[in-house]
């Protein structure tokens, strides 16, 4: 009862935007204009996710649905999976696994408390859904999860939009391979533009670590004429890369996978990234949100 209580509550201002001060900033949720119950949520300004309330299966961002091309794929259609993602958010994805994949078991791990109370209040997600969000650091959240524990290990984490420092390294990925299931897939958003220095170290440190990779993306971010996100998928067994293209060409935003001996050639010498050598992910250029 209270939870529909809630549900009402976030619907009867869906048209009205909604701040909150939080750890990271200024939180917004932008109702979207084409439908009634769903939002944006903003972070100064910095589009963090979308939200339809009425049907949590839709992802509206680019970035989203490659990431649900993940979900659909790393395991056969409506069998319950375990799924961590680093960076809670909206909890987007959570929610898209939890639509998809019915009994699913989830941990999110989101440092910004404040900003989680806030998506609750006014985003409630259905308390049946076998969701826990723990307040943490990324990398110390992902510590406590058991070894084996994951099939799908979902990175999408931004401090001020950049992805920090230390969830960059190989180290970060011996961590996540610790976490996951010998069949379980890394999905990392990562935004970068030209030149594209950070996305490429960020393969080379992934080749470091995981036997099969690929990426998903805007054809005009790879090619480094604009700033942009892209998906990189690791994993210790062959990915469906024909069936990822299939998906991500009939995308709304239609993007491009590359993989094998095109993605080695693409990254170039670009060499694995270290906790000795890690750095933030780049800063947007002024007018990308715009």
């Amino acid at each position: 009862m209270a939870r529909d209580g809630k549900r009402r509550a976030g619907r009867r201002t869906a048209r009205e935007s909604v701040t909150a001060p939080v750890a990271g900033g200024t939180a917004r949720l932008e109702p979207d204009p084409d439908r009634p119950h769903a939002w944006a949520l903003l972070l100064d300004e910095a589009p963090q996710s979308h939200v339809d309330l009425d049907d949590p299966a839709r992802l509206a961002f680019p970035y989203q649905r490659r990431l649900g091309h993940a979900v659909d794929l790393v395991a056969p259609p409506g069998r319950p999976v375990h799924a961590v993602h680093l960076g809670g958010g909206a909890l987007t994805l959570a929610r898209y696994t939890a639509a998809t994949r019915p009994r699913s078991t989830q941990q999110a791990v989101e440092a910004d408390t404040e900003l989680t109370r806030f998506v609750r209040a006014h985003l409630p997600w259905d308390r049946n859904a076998r969701l826990r969000v723990r307040g943490a650091d990324a990398r110390e959240g992902l510590a406590r999860i058991p070894d084996g524990w994951a099939d799908l290990v979902i990175a999408d984490v931004f401090a001020g939009a950049r992805t920090p420092a230390h969830l960059t390294s190989t180290e970060f990925l011996a961590e996540v391979c610790r976490v996951l299931r010998p069949e379980g897939w890394y999905a990392a958003n990562i935004a970068d533009g030209p030149p594209l220095h950070h996305l490429r170290a960020q393969i080379a440190t992934a080749a470091a670590v995981f036997a099969e990779r690929c990426v998903l993306s805007d054809p005009a971010v790879l090619r480094g004429r604009r700033f942009g996100n892209s998906v990189l998928l690791g994993a210790a067994v062959p990915l469906p890369v024909d069936e990822l293209t299939r998906r991500t060409a009939g995308d709304p935003h239609a993007g491009r996978v590359v993989h094998g001996r095109d993605l080695d050639d693409w990254t170039g010498g670009a060499r694995p990234v270290t906790d000795a050598t890690a750095r933030p992910s780049p800063q947007p250029p002024p007018g990308t949100f715009g």
